[in-house]
């Protein structure tokens, strides 16, 4: 799902490369804009301004509006992308504030025969049910062209929904991060891990230095299933990880007993976990992220798991994202680091020249750039420089997510139908809260995950 600051669950994933975050990968922003065709409308007379990578049309007059569910300082980022649209079109374009979950926002929208132009959606079966509806439009040429000189094919294909292009994918999430306590790290001479052998070395000598290894916001269920998505995604590997996925395998698979087996590592030890299971159970993601960065060298967790939004919260401390809140990619399980991934995608709900526009705007280096210089923003925009995100820990979680280029994964649970992977108290949420209670029960976990899944499915596969 998503967290309460940032919409994001995003996603597909895996990468074959444990020390990404440690490497260094080469950006370039793409120079130059070809004169296009706006969605098959005809030639734009506008010219590509000097440094843009993109040309726009002259849209003088014309107004669209844009729906998200995002606030605060990621609504107000965005709104001066938008900002730069208007400049150089002349279009006037609204922010149309969203409730969660967007689909049902939009649906009464429609029905009221007010459908914003343009919204981002966050999962991939959002795409798919807009596109059922018969909500969306096609992007026309030119965003499809931006999509093909930005993107790895990867990231276009998640956007598709029958061999067409409905979706760009503006903004990303990865969700393969460990963040820790810079000091408590320091004070154990614990090292950042590459496997999770090593993980298990660090949560011990961290442990024995005084400090609770683990903060888990267990009262979020959606954070729990990412915990599984990764150590699924390292352990089973990218092919079966696509059949759990689709309900193609059942959660009574001997790769997900396997899986949750290795995560009982850690769920099962309760001097692990902050609070214990209960205490896990009663905190909410937010909370989990900053008592790891509270409380001076005795705070209750050296650790948090989740993605590069997790910045967000520390934000809320006083801690330094780079020197006190550092980061590490989530251990190799099985032969490869994952990188599983999440994000929003932009989807015309109103067809026009102005919104083919904006759209092929969001696919641009130009756009992304803008709102990775402000920070808290992940673009999976290869030609966005890394030199644009404000700190070299976000730089080296770009890094990880472009260099992954199609070997990565959409959140699971993401494409899972809603009723299984995107209910609060229910289905894998549920399971996977009562498996945090009781790491034992394998065999329990398996059998309920596989009932509710078949039942959100529609199938026993």
């Amino acid at each position: 799902m998503r967290s309460n600051s940032s919409t994001i669950r995003t996603n597909r994933t895996v990468t074959t490369v444990a020390a990404l975050l440690t490497g260094a990968l080469a950006l370039t922003a793409c120079g130059g804009g070809d004169n296009k065709k706006d969605g098959g409308t005809p030639k734009s007379s506008g010219a590509a301004e000097p440094g843009s990578t993109v040309t726009l049309p002259k849209l003088n007059g014309v107004s669209l509006e844009v729906a998200a569910v995002w606030t605060g300082t990621e609504q107000k980022n965005f709104k001066q992308v938008l900002a730069e649209f208007e400049r150089r079109t002349g279009a006037k374009v609204t922010f149309v504030p969203a409730q969660d979950p967007i689909i049902n926002f939009l649906g009464s929208k429609i029905a009221g025969g007010q459908p914003p132009d343009i919204a981002l959606l966050p999962q991939p079966g959002a795409i798919k049910q807009a596109v059922d509806k018969n909500w969306a439009h096609p992007l026309g040429a030119d965003a499809v062209n931006e999509l093909q000189k930005n993107y790895s094919q990867g990231w276009q294909d998640i956007g598709k929904v029958g061999g067409k292009q409905y979706g760009v994918y503006y903004k990303a999430a990865n969700k393969s991060l460990i963040w820790y306590n810079a000091k408590v790290f320091e004070g154990a001479g614990a090292k950042e891990p590459k496997t999770w052998q090593e993980l298990l070395a660090a949560a011990r000598a961290v442990y024995d230095s005084g400090v609770t290894p683990f903060s888990i916001g267990g009262a979020d269920g959606w954070t729990l299933t990412d915990w599984f998505e990764n150590v699924y995604l390292s352990q089973a590997g990218p092919e079966k990880y696509d059949q759990l996925a689709q309900h193609k395998i059942k959660w009574t698979d001997p790769s997900v007993k396997q899986a949750l087996t290795t995560l009982a590592q850690i769920w099962g030890k309760k001097e692990y976990v902050a609070g214990g299971a209960d205490g896990a159970l009663q905190t909410e993601f937010p909370a989990s992220v900053t008592q790891t960065f509270t409380g001076g060298d005795q705070p209750k967790a050296a650790m948090v798991y989740e993605g590069d939004f997790a910045q967000v919260n520390i934000g809320d401390t006083k801690a330094k994202v780079g020197t006190d809140a550092k980061v590490f990619p989530f251990p190799a399980v099985g032969s490869s680091a994952p990188v599983v991934s999440g994000g929003d995608a932009a989807v015309i709900l109103k067809d026009s020249k102005a919104a083919q526009a904006l759209a092929t705007f969001l696919a641009s280096p130009d756009a992304a750039t803008i709102q990775a210089k402000l920070g808290g923003y992940l673009s999976p925009n290869k030609n966005v420089p890394d030199s644009a995100y404000p700190n070299p820990v976000q730089q080296k979680i770009a890094k990880a997510l472009i260099a992954s280029g199609d070997d990565f994964r959409f959140d699971m649970s993401d494409q899972a139908p809603q009723a299984f992977g995107g209910t609060p108290g229910k289905g894998e949420w549920k399971d996977l809260q009562d498996f945090l209670k009781n790491p034992t029960d394998v065999a329990g976990a398996q059998a309920k995950l596989e009932k509710d899944a078949a039942a959100a499915y529609g199938n026993g596969s």
